[in-house]
């Protein structure tokens, strides 16, 4: 696990808030470790390392501004692409099976991916894809960055403020953050194999 710590030191609040912005919404930034991230920017905020309010402020920005990039490159490109015939991934058939999920579970969708790893970065795009209202998009994009960028940063911040040398416990709390993140994907993964 690379350092979190020294990661979160050199970039900032602008460079916390960029890689928070790509994790939400740009393909590329599925990778991103966001829950340890945003945990341990909270716990070096309460150290006195950074400011908790400009930070959960910029934070919630960046993720609410990430998802709804997220959500614009879906709705514009993803027709396109799945409007390509001979394509085994994008069919037009799918687009209709996106359109479907998310009238009947968008909102919920958006607000729980915040808390899934690569999901939270796929989701709004999908929503784009699938024709979901932008006006009920917009509302769970932001209930969820409040939940997921205010929360756990808030979460990382009382963990520094309240335990008693709280630094003697970070490595193995953010190990906890990340296993407790990937259990609910790979348990639908073991789900969806169990079914073939």
């Amino acid at each position: 696990m690379f350092d979190l710590v020294s990661l979160i030191e050199g970039a900032g609040y602008l460079g916390l808030a960029a890689i928070i912005f790509a994790e939400s919404g740009i393909l590329i930034g599925f990778f991103l470790p966001g829950d340890s991230l945003l945990f341990t920017a909270g716990f070096l905020a309460a150290q006195g390392y950074l400011s908790i309010v400009p930070l959960i402020i910029l934070l919630f920005a960046a993720a609410v501004l990430g998802d709804a990039v997220g959500y614009l490159f879906g709705k514009k490109v993803g027709p396109k692409i799945f409007s390509r015939p001979g394509s085994f991934w994008f069919r037009p058939a799918h687009i209709e099976k996106t359109k479907l999920f998310f009238e009947r579970y968008g909102a919920k969708t958006i607000l729980l991916s915040r808390f899934l790893p690569a999901v939270r970065t796929f989701a709004p795009i999908m929503a784009g894809v699938g024709g979901m209202r932008y006006r009920v998009f917009a509302i769970y994009n932001a209930v969820g960055a409040l939940l997921w960028a205010g929360g756990i940063t808030l979460l990382g911040y009382i963990f520094g403020q309240t335990i008693p040398n709280a630094d003697r416990y970070i490595v193995p709390v953010v190990a906890a953050i990340i296993i407790v993140s990937i259990l609910p994907t790979v348990w639908q993964i073991i789900k969806e194999r169990r079914k073939v």
